[in-house]
């Protein structure tokens, strides 16, 4: 079967790698265009782009791909592009564009969808970070048909993976990648020989996962224990949880809950190791932190680098 695929970051790549190792043939290749990045912000291809490179597949980075867009000329190169290549159906995954009408339309067997979450739960942008943050104990990968709704399609198979307790978005992410490679393939194998069934999603349990904003990472110590540590893990990597310590900024990357309790944002320990804070029910242990500028580190090594910190201390909320 001859596949487009259209998708931007490490999530879609290793769906790109699964494909091509099953032997379907990719002529065509979608991507983003290349964003600034690193210290130097020079520009950067996404990591499907450099996947689709190093395989010698052509690639087309289109800015929209609607014809009556703000770039109209690179919707209709796309387009023929798309032409040309005569795929069968096309793979989408984290791509970052709408597609219009004509696209869904063009492939015969449609747009395929690798989407990270069991839905009709966790619709949108940030399916993984929100699963983490609203406490959910699975989550797991959905091939939806495509359709003009935004993850509205008819599902063809959905795979399930359990949410472990110590999940960040990172470590569910890579599980996740992994089985939406798998997923596709023998999605894909099985519509080949007419062994799927779509099934409309159902009209209950629909939530929306919003895309993670930067200011969402100011840890409001007055909430709840188990919701901050949560949404530690869903920020980590972005946009990592962060609190103000003696007016410097602090990352937060892993914290675990505690017994004891007092005023929100109090330091109630801070020695042998330990950093904990109260929070609005509970407290947290405060595990690996960052500096700006610096990295990752252990409580211990981070609490030996600085003046003491004692009891009653009030940490703030980063700007």
């Amino acid at each position: 079967m001859r596949i487009a695929f259209a998708g931007t970051p490490a999530f879609a790549a290793v769906a790109l790698e699964r494909l091509l190792a099953a032997g379907f043939d990719v002529p065509l290749v979608l991507t983003q265009p290349d964003r600034p990045a690193g210290r130097g912000m020079k520009l950067q291809p996404s990591a499907v782009k450099a996947l689709a490179q190093a395989r010698g597949i052509a690639v087309a980075q289109p800015r929209s791909l609607r014809l009556d867009g703000r770039w109209p000329d690179e919707a209709g190169a796309a387009r023929a592009a798309l032409e040309a290549a005569r795929p069968e159906a096309m793979v989408v995954a984290a791509y970052g564009l709408i597609l219009p009408a004509w696209t869904l339309a063009l492939p015969p067997r449609g747009c395929l969808n690798i989407h990270a979450s069991l839905l009709p739960r966790w619709r949108g942008a940030a399916p993984i970070q929100r699963a983490i943050e609203a406490g959910d104990t699975d989550t797991g990968i959905t091939i939806m048909q495509m359709d003009e709704g935004l993850d509205t399609g008819a599902m063809l198979l959905v795979e399930r993976e359990p949410i472990r307790a110590d999940d960040s978005t990172a470590t569910l992410h890579d599980r996740l990648a992994a089985l939406g490679g798998r997923s596709i393939v023998e999605a894909l194998e099985l519509v080949a020989c007419g062994g799927l069934v779509a099934q409309p999603q159902p009209a209950e349990g629909v939530t929306y996962a919003h895309k993670i904003e930067k200011a969402e990472a100011a840890i409001d110590w007055s909430r709840p224990a188990t919701v901050i540590e949560r949404r530690v893990r869903a920020f980590d990597p972005f946009p990592g949880a962060s609190f103000v310590l003696d007016g410097e900024p602090v990352k937060l990357w892993r914290a675990a809950l505690a017994e004891t309790a007092g005023s929100p944002g109090t330091v109630l320990d801070a020695g042998a190791g330990v950093l904990r804070v109260a929070c609005g029910v509970g407290a947290i242990d405060l595990l690996q932190l960052q500096r700006p500028g610096g990295r990752r580190v252990g409580v211990r090594d981070f609490l030996a680098g600085r003046p003491p910190l004692p009891p009653g201390s009030v940490l703030g909320a980063a700007a």
